[in-house]
This record gives structure tokens, sequence and C-alpha cells, in this order.
């Protein structure tokens, strides 16, 4: 059931559906909102209650100042739980939604069973990254979001997607040309200021699965691979027909790993 409520202070959009014991938070990445995770939620709530926010700045709820940090983001999803009774969860965080995982992770480990790091990274942005970013800003503000709706959304799914899926990718378009240009801003400015969380994810202790697509135009299977290696202590899973998008190009797949993934580490202690 979708509804509003303040949390940390700001208002926001959420979805909470199922009422099983395990909760399993989503975080949706840049550009999107909780509308990305319809279906995929549906494949998980006959076993989990699913909890998604709209991240401030995105969706329907509401911007806060000119830089959103992961750490506010963080707390922000903190707040959530607490107004919404959830003491600890596994949270799966998306690209963007990712690095608020890891911030939510690192300031409050104890609320987190598991980690699900899907096309995303511990990494910080690299000065090339930064810099693109900043063009990014620089394109909201000229009025020229548009274009970044064009190129943004058939690149986060792989080549061979894109037909079969043109209907997402159309309402992928439609939504991030709804975006507001304050809410990409504060969350671009957020996500260059991120710090690096390799060194911290080693020694969360925290169950982690890592998700990659082989063929991310945004995580090269390289990188990813980089990835795993410096992180033997989590678990690496591959989409091997996705992109970016793997719980849209891959959705039974994903679903199944999220699924296995949690069933191995929910009586944790």
């Amino acid at each position: 059931m979708q509804k509003f409520i303040t949390a940390n202070g700001t208002a926001l959009r959420i979805d909470d559906r199922g009422e099983a014991p395990t909760t399993l938070v989503l975080l949706h990445g840049y550009l999107e909102s909780l509308e990305i995770w319809e279906e995929f939620a549906e494949r998980l709530s006959p076993q989990y209650r699913i909890l998604s926010i709209d991240i401030p700045g995105h969706g329907i709820s509401q911007v806060t100042g000119e830089v959103h940090t992961m750490e506010y983001v963080a707390d922000t999803l903190k707040g959530v739980l607490d107004r919404q009774n959830v003491p600890r969860c596994f949270v799966a965080g998306h690209s963007m939604g990712g690095y608020a995982a890891l911030a939510f992770a690192d300031r409050y480990p104890e609320a987190v069973q598991g980690l699900v790091l899907l096309h995303s990274t511990p990494d910080a942005d690299t000065e090339e990254k930064k810099a693109n970013r900043q063009r990014e800003i620089e394109l909201v503000r000229n009025d020229k979001k548009e274009l970044i709706a064009r190129l943004f959304a058939p690149k986060v799914f792989a080549e061979e997607n894109r037909r079969r899926l043109s209907e997402r990718i159309a309402q992928l378009e439609e939504s991030i040309q709804m975006t507001d240009d304050d809410g990409i801003t504060a969350l671009l400015n957020g996500m260059m200021l991120r710090s690096d969380r390799n060194d911290r994810l080693r020694t969360l202790r925290i169950p982690t699965l890592f998700v990659f697509g082989r063929h991310d135009e945004f995580i090269p299977a390289e990188t990813a691979e980089r990835i795993a290696a410096g992180h033997p202590e989590a678990e690496t899973a591959w989409l091997d027909r996705s992109g970016h998008m793997g719980f849209i190009e891959e959705p039974d797949t994903t679903a199944d790993l999220v699924r296995s993934f949690i069933e191995r580490h929910a009586d944790a202690e």
C-alpha cells in the first residue's frame, strides 16, 4: 500500500506490502522511483514484507536542499523503518540505491540482516565520473533533461533487450522528464561526495550479495570482477543477459537470487 509519511524531517512516498515476518527494503536507483520495483515487488511480496521508498529528490518525495548525501538518505530510511516498526531488515539497492544501502549499513549495522547490491559498487566516484555528473547538472540547469532521458533510458538495458523492453524504456524516459530538477542535482551532488566504502564493507560482517550484469555499460564486467575479487567475504552472482537493470531484464533469475540469499541468512544472528 502506498502512502505519504514524514521521516527525518522529509515528506516522502513509501510502498509497504506483504505481511511476512522478514522485511526486504528496495531502494531504487538514480532517475528512478519506487514504481520501478512494481513487478519485482509483486514477485517477492508473497514471501516477504516489501518496503520501498521514493528516495528524497526523486519520485514524489521532497527535496530538502542542494545536496542529498547518501548519509541523509540513510537517516531518512531509518526514520521510515522506525515509523513502520521494522527493527531489522534486508536491504537491496539498485545502483544509487546501493550507495544509500551501504551508507545505511555503515550507520545502522544492527538494523541490517543482509545487503543486496544490484548493479552497484562500494567505490567512490572517480574524477572522471564526477566530471560526468557535473555535466549532467549543467544539462539540467540548461533545461536539457529531455536529452538526459533520451540518452540514459536505453543505455541502462543490454542492447539485446532494448527492443523487447521498449515499453519499459519509454516509461523510464517519461519518468525522468517528470523528475524534479532540484532533486536530480541534489542527488548528483550527494553521489559525488560519497566516500569509498570498500574497507568498511569488509569489516561490517553483514552478509552481502553483489549482482552484476555481463552487459552493464555503467559497471563493465572487468570493473565488476575487480570488485568481486576485492570482497571474498561477499557473494557474487552474474546475470548473463542483463545490462544495468537485471531485476527487469532477468526478473525471475534475480528474484530467485534474492530469495536464496535471504533464506540462507534470515536466521543468522
